[in-house]
């Protein structure tokens, strides 16, 4: 074994260092072939965009670092030694090596930036995502946008599945493997037909009627209904139960019966008098709407883009 280095467990050169403390950086590489296709350090110094004096302490420090002499300088220019013209043949592979690395990691970057998979439940997809997309249209033209819709635990399952790069769900908790941001606050509230009994009270409906009474219903896993489940500890029986906000809209409309909605689905109707909103009392029905990604990767490119536009 030389003493200049020796094996590890792995097969690896130890002593020597690692191939990056015993390889100059593509930078010198760089500066090195610019000497060598201009002659001149100065001029080679100002294609790269450093001074001449960084030019000639990152010659020297490469010097130092393979042991040879590469370049002579003189009042005339710089020319490469014999050994300078061997350095730079490499230097010319190990440089178009990097080209080509950096054109391959660009190419990956185009194909991640030209599509963006989100998955939001019900609310959010209807009511607050179409304008979040448009704006992410204007800043990303080229970017195809996918769109699942679902429950908040379809949404979990979506990205934990690598089905979805950004996920938005409006439950009380971020289900397990995911991070999130808040990046919204929502309040629920309980609608009836204007025909409906409820909507001639002259007092708030106390949190257990509420309870008791059976409601038109999202489907279990829906953040709505989570949220409206433990804040009254409970819910009777479903009058009816369906599986999207504009459905449980639609049947409210229709007399129905009562049913809890977000705030944002039902302001057109509320203003037209479609539906009427019917005060609670004893019971909190706000919730967080959050964006949720798998943990630990924290969204990049379009799905970054789309995030800092839910909180503008």
């Amino acid at each position: 074994m030389s003493k200049t280095g020796k094996t590890g467990e792995t097969g690896e050169r130890t002593a020597g260092g690692t191939l990056a403390h015993r390889v100059p950086d593509l930078g010198a590489l760089e500066l090195l072939l610019a000497v060598a296709r201009l002659g001149s350090l100065g001029a080679a110094a100002r294609e790269v965009g450093i001074t001449q004096p960084a030019a000639s302490s990152r010659i020297r420090s490469m010097e130092r670092q393979l042991g040879v002499a590469l370049v002579d300088r003189s009042p005339r220019g710089s020319r490469l030694t014999d050994a300078g013209a061997l350095v730079t043949d490499w230097a010319r592979r190990v440089v178009e090596a990097a080209e080509a690395f950096d054109a391959g990691a660009q190419a990956l970057r185009d194909r991640r930036d030209s599509r963006l998979r989100v998955a939001a439940s019900m609310t959010i997809a209807e009511y607050l995502l179409p304008g979040w997309l448009l704006a992410l249209r204007a800043q990303r033209p080229d970017t195809a946008v996918s769109l699942l819709a679902g429950n908040s635990a379809a949404v979990a399952e979506r990205l934990l599945a690598d089905e979805a790069d950004l996920g938005f769900v409006e439950g009380l908790t971020v289900p397990q493997g995911l991070d999130s941001t808040v990046i919204a606050h929502d309040r629920l509230i309980v609608v009836t037909a204007p025909a409906h009994p409820w909507a001639r009270r002259r007092r708030p409906l106390a949190a257990e009627e509420l309870a008791a009474t059976p409601l038109i219903l999202r489907e279990r896993g829906s953040g709505t209904r989570q949220v409206l489940d433990a804040a009254l500890g409970g819910l009777a029986r479903p009058l009816i139960e369906l599986s999207s906000t504009t459905a449980v809209k639609a049947s409210a409309v229709s007399g129905a019966g009562p049913a809890v909605l977000s705030e944002l689905a039902v302001g057109e109707e509320l203003a037209m008098r479609r539906l009427v909103s019917i005060p609670v009392e004893g019971i909190a029905l706000r919730r967080d709407l959050r964006a949720v990604w798998p943990t630990g990767h924290r969204p990049t490119g379009p799905a970054r883009e789309l995030l800092s536009l839910t909180r503008g």
